[in-house]
Parts: structure tokens; C-alpha cells; sequence
């Protein structure tokens, strides 16, 4: 199922559950008995043979020997898909006896809403939070509770903020009477992981199961998927109901506050520290906590929170915006980061600082190898900066290619974003028409939310329309963070559409096919006598052919081919003098327009016969 035909079904569905909830609901609970159904009709097939097969032994003994043989072999290929393995989730376990007043927690919340026992309480290094049922029978449904805390979601809220979160997450298993929607919210994961499992086996079995599963998956997915997003906003209410309003308000606005923080600001600054040391020495994770109580500051919070609660709920997932849970729980945006040693970390009593220490310790044995690559990366272009400074001051000074390479040394190496943005600002005013120069100085005038960037964007589009899904990118960014919201979802579609088009041209424009339609090319006579003249210095080259392909995307930019065929009698030798000439073409002709380079014999004959016939194609 196409994203289109998803997003189109999801609209349709969301208006049925509006209109007529229990009549929905009742579908997509037959659905899901269909799809268990399915299941359940091979697993009596498999039976139906196992008592077959034995009757086969016990009735026509010797005579059914190979019939038993080919049986048994089909039974043990169907039994081995049945058993699809998903793997338990990674994390460091925790127990009551050290944890006491985490799970006091856990099991208050449990018996609130008569949510199922839990087999593992993990800690894990996510920023999230999370129950995974994971099967111990394959798909015969018998499976473990997983509770998945993420260390860095400790950290950065409250406990009664972290309470909340476990509510929501207990609230997706609950019995009372909203267990129908939990079940189906259940299957929607459980049918996902399935087909995910299956798509990474190649078991012959799988056969009974994947066509199925290709159209019933997507399908049970768009179909329940108004009901998984109204068990989000029910779980919101459990959280609410279990803690307050506006403690769910606060935890729900934080996790975002925070998530942004950590990918826009501390683990950023971490990592920058690669540039100036060769290996890691920092403990992030012990460091967290005091990060989100001191390194939040308000102009940052405003534009995160600012950006959040622009966002609009989408089919995407199934959680909705932001501003679309505060506005259920009647409440507005609250920040609450933790005091200092009061954040959720400490429920984790005497496992905090050991977890905490082996978190720290595998992240510096993770990151090491990238972390000296970075630091080895950052010396050489310090150096090369270091030359291009230099040069720049002498009499012949720099080409616009080697100043343009200097402001981002500058900016990333140097780390001087503003004195990169001043040489992007010199550059325009002496080369206004240069693609590269005009991006550059636009997208970082835009993260300054300085509205001039928005024209240099667009004329770059003007200019080259290769750069455009950037540009819509950086567009779309822009006006979100400044309430355009139109604006936004204009460019973010121009970017979507532009994506799609740039990959079908390229997919095309990446190989020649039996099918394509070619023509005589449209250079001018000089430009071909130039590439003979070049073709002829190519030792091994016997014949050369150019050709225009004719294409589908972006017709206004030509796509030639460049056929030859090299001397030789035998044909090892003739591949090797063609991989040979085929590299000296690429290292020395530059051509006009995009061209594929093939060679026309061997399996590729058909296009030399093709070519040989075409009148003008042949230039050597």
C-alpha cells in the first residue's frame, strides 16, 4: 500500500469512527478476528497433517515410507515459519530489592488499572518509555511483559512527571472497559513486528504467510488506525486521571522540551568535544541530570516549545501533536524540569549510580573508533584551513570553488559560524549568480530567522532545480518556526514532490535498459570533434558512439550515452582493456550533460547493433 492510498484510507476511516464510533469499532474487531482466524485455519491444517501422517505410518506402513519422507520434510518447513522469533529488547535489568520505590510505583499504577504482570524491568539508554509483549511461542500468542524505562527520560523529568508517563504506557494495557481498544492497539503492534520478521527470513515457509501478511499488515494498520489514535488520547486521560491535569501537561510538554535538548544541544556539544580531544573521556550520562536542571535556557525552550506546538497531527503516527493532547487535557503548555537530585533517576535507589557507570562506560567503548575518525578528520581540515587562510592573503588569492570551501572549514573546523556567514555574505556580492554560494548563504540566514534568506532560497531554485528539495527543506523549517503554517505545508509538499521526481530521473538516468528510446544527440559540431579528439588519445578504444536517451523526468535536462567497444581476440583480455578504458574515460572527458558510459559487447551487444544502425551516432 502506497503512503498516498494509506493516507487517503486513514481520512476515510477517521471520519467513519466520527460519525458512527460503534459500528467502526465493530469492523476493525472483525478484522483483527479475520487475521487471528487466518492463523488459526493453518495452524488445523499443520494438525490435520501431523494426524494424517501418522495415520499414513500406522495404516499403509511400508508403502507410505516415501510419502512420509516428503510429508514430514513439508510439515517441519511450515512448523519452522510458525515459530518466528522476535528478540527480547536490550536493557539493564532492575529488581524490586534495589529498586523498592520504583516498583512500589509499578505496582500501584498496576493495580489501578488491573494492567498484567511484568516479566522484566529494564533500563535502557533511549529517551522514552515503553511496554513490549514479547512472544515466547512463536506465533501461538503466549508471550513476556518487557517495561523499557529510558536512563535519560529519568533524568530529565520529575517523579510525579515520570509517574504520569508510566500511567500512559499502563493505560495501553488496561482491562477495565476500555480493553477491546487496548487488544487492538496490541494487535496493530503485534502484526507490524510479524511481517517485519518474516521480511527478514527466508524460510520456505514463509510462503503460507507473506502474501497474506503484505496485504492484511498495511491494511489492519490504516484500518484500526483512528482507534490506535483515540487509545493515545485515552491513555493521556488514564495518565491524567491516575496523576492530575496538569501533571500529565507537564510531563507531556517536558518530554518534548527535552527530547529537542538533547538532540539540538547536549549531545551536540558531546560530541564537538572529538574536535578538540582524541579519545572520550566524558561520562554523559552521569552529567545528564544537572544538564536538564541548569542547561535549559529560555530562549531555546521558547522556539522548541514554540516549533511543537505549531506541529500538526498527521497520519504519520499515532500519537497526536502536541498541541492536540495539551488541548484534551484542558491544559496549557508546562514546563517542569526536575530540582536538582529530584529527578526520576532516583526511584532507580541503589542501581542508579551503577547503571548510570556502565552506560557511561559503554558509550565511551561505542563511540570511540567514530570519535577518533572525527578527530583525526578535524586536524587535517584544520590544516587545510589553515593553507586556504594563507592563500587567501596572497596576490592570487582563492577561486570561488576554494572560498566557498573556506567558509565551511570556517564554520565547522574553525568553529566560527559568524565569520563563515560573513565570507558567504562577501562572495554573494561579487558572484550573486552562484547556486552553491546562494544555498549556503540563505539556509544559514533562515536558521537566524533572518527573512532575507528566504528569497536567496528560492532564486537558488531558480538557478539550479537540483537543489530544490533542500531548499524546501530549509523553507518549510522556517516557516514553521515563525507560525507560517500554510507556508510550510506548501513547501513541505514541493519538497516531498521534488524528492520523488529527483529519484525517479535518477533511477532512470542510472542505466540503460533493452526498452529505452535514443536519438541523435543535439551538441554542436565543435563539442564532438573535441570529445574524438579525446576518445582517439584512448589507448584500447576501437569504436565510439554518442547517443541522446530519451527520458520521462526532467526533459529539459539531456541524458546522453557514450557506447564503446576496445580491441582484443580473447575475452578476458577485452574486459580488462574495457574496465581499463572505461576508468581512463571517466578520469579525463568531461562531458556536457549527464552520460551513462557502457560498453556494447558481450551481453550488451543488442545496444551496439542498435547504435551502429543510428545515423550520427557514431563518432569514432
Amino acid at each position: 500500500m502506497t503512503n498516498e492510498k494509506y493516507d487517503t484510507l486513514v481520512c476515510k476511516l477517521e471520519e467513519r469512527a466520527r460519525s458512527n464510533p460503534k459500528r467502526y469499532q465493530s469492523r476493525v474487531l472483525l478484522l483483527a478476528v479475520l487475521g487471528n482466524a487466518y492463523f488459526a485455519f493453518i495452524l488445523i491444517v499443520v494438525i490435520g497433517m501431523l494426524v494424517a501422517l501418522v495415520a499414513a505410518v500406522i495404516l499403509l506402513k511400508a508403502i507410505a515410507i516415501k510419502f512420509v519422507i516428503v510429508l514430514s520434510v513439508f510439515l517441519w518447513i511450515i512448523l519452522k515459519a510458525f515459530w518466528v522469533t522476535i528478540p527480547a529488547p536490550e536493557g539493564t535489568q532492575v529488581s524490586a530489592k534495589k529498586s523498592p520505590e520504583l516498583f512500589a510505583m509499578i505496582d500501584e499504577l498496576r493495580a489501578a488499572l488491573d494492567a498484567p504482570n511484568l516479566d522484566y524491568v529494564l533500563i535502557t539508554n533511549d529517551f522514552n518509555a515503553a511496554v513490549v509483549k514479547v512472544p515466547t511461542l512463536g506465533i501461538l500468542g503466549r508471550h513476556q511483559n518487557y517495561l523499557l524505562l529510558g536512563l535519560p527520560l529519568m533524568k530529565a523529568l520529575g517523579v510525579m512527571q515520570f509517574k504520569a508517563v508510566l500511567a500512559h504506557e499502563f493505560g495501553h494495557l488496561a482491562k477495565g472497559h476500555g480493553y477491546a481498544s487496548n487488544w487492538i492497539y496490541g494487535q496493530r503492534t503485534r502484526w507490524n513486528r510479524l511481517m517485519q520478521a518474516l521480511e527478514e527470513r527466508n524460510s520456505a515457509g514463509t510462503f503460507l504467510f507473506k502474501p497474506f501478511l503484505n496485504w492484511f499488515a498495511p491494511y489492519f494498520s490504516a484500518y484500526s488506525f483512528p482507534l490506535a489514535r483515540a487509545n493515545e488520547y485515552e491513555a493521556d486521560a488514564t495518565s491524567a486521571r491516575l496523576t492530575s491535569p496538569r501533571i500529565a501537561a507537564e510531563a507531556l510538554t517536558t518530554v518534548v522540551v527535552a527530547a529537542n535538548y538533547l538532540g539540538d544541544s547536549y549531545w551536540p556539544k558531546i560530541f564537538s568535544q572529538a574536535d578538540e580531544f582524541p579519545r572520550p573521556s566524558l561520562v554523559p550520562y552521569s552529567e545528564m541530570r544537572e544538564g536538564f536542571v541548569t542547561g535549559l535556557d529560555e530562549k531555546s525552550v521558547d522556539a522548541w516549545l514554540k516549533l511543537e506546538l505549531a506541529r500538526n497531527t498527521t497520519s504519520e503516527d499515532t500519537h497526536p501533536a502536541l498541541r492536540d493532547r495539551l488541548q484534551a487535557l484542558g491544559e496549557p503548555a508546562r514546563l517542569a524540569p526536575p530540582a536538582i537530585n529530584k529527578a526520576a533517576d532516583t526511584l532507580l535507589g541503589n542501581s542508579l549510580e551503577v547503571i548510570t557507570n556502565i552506560f557511561d562506560r559503554r558509550w565511551q567503548e561505542a563511540v570511540l573508533p567514530s570519535w577518533q575518525e572525527r578527530y583525526q578528520t578535524v586536524q587535517e581540515e584544520r590544516r587545510k584551513l589553515a593553507q586556504l587562510n594563507e592563500q587567501h592573503e596572497t596576490e592570487t588569492g582563492l577561486s570561488v570553488s576554494e572560498a566557498c570551501e573556506r567558509a565551511w572549514l570556517t564554520e565547522s573546523a574553525g568553529n566560527n559560524p559568524e565569520a563563515a556567514l560573513k565570507q558567504f555574505q562577501t562572495l554573494f556580492q561579487a558572484h550573486a549568480h552562484d547556486v552553491v554560494i546562494c544555498f549556503n548563504l540563505g539556509s544559514r540566514l533562515l536558521k537566524r530567522d533572518d527573512v532575507t534568506g528566504y528569497a536567496l532560497l528560492e532564486h537558488a531554485m531558480h538557478l539550479d532545480e537540483s537543489c530544490t528539495p533542500a531548499c524546501c527543506e530549509a523553507l518549510s523549517d522556517y516557516c514553521s518556526r515563525n507560525s507560517r503554517e500554510d507556508d510550510a505545508q506548501r513547501w513541505h509538499e514541493k519538497m516531498v514532490e521534488q524528492i520523488h521526481l529527483h529519484s525517479a530521473a535518477s533511477q532512470e538516468r542510472n542505466q540503460v535498459l533493452p526498452n529505452d528510446k535514443f536519438e541523435r544527440h543535439d551538441l554542436p559540431v565543435d563539442a564532438i570533434a573535441l570529445l574524438r579528439v579525446q576518445l582517439q588519445a584512448i589507448e584500447g578504444l576501437r569504436s565510439a558512439y554518442f547517443v541522446k536517451k530519451r527520458v520521462k523526468h526532467l526533459q529539459h535536462r539531456p541524458c546522453y550515452v557514450l557506447a564503446y567497444t576496445v580491441s582484443g581476440m580473447f575475452e578476458r583480455h577485452r574486459q580488462q582493456r574495457s574496465a581499463d578504458v572505461l576508468s581512463v574515460i571517466r578520469m579525463t572527458i568531461t562531458f556536457q550533460g549527464e552520460t551513462l558510459i557502457m560498453n556494447v559487447e558481450g551481453s550488451n551487444s543488442r545496444f551496439g547493433r542498435r547504435f551502429y544502425w543510428m545515423k550520427g551516432a557514431r563518432i569514432l
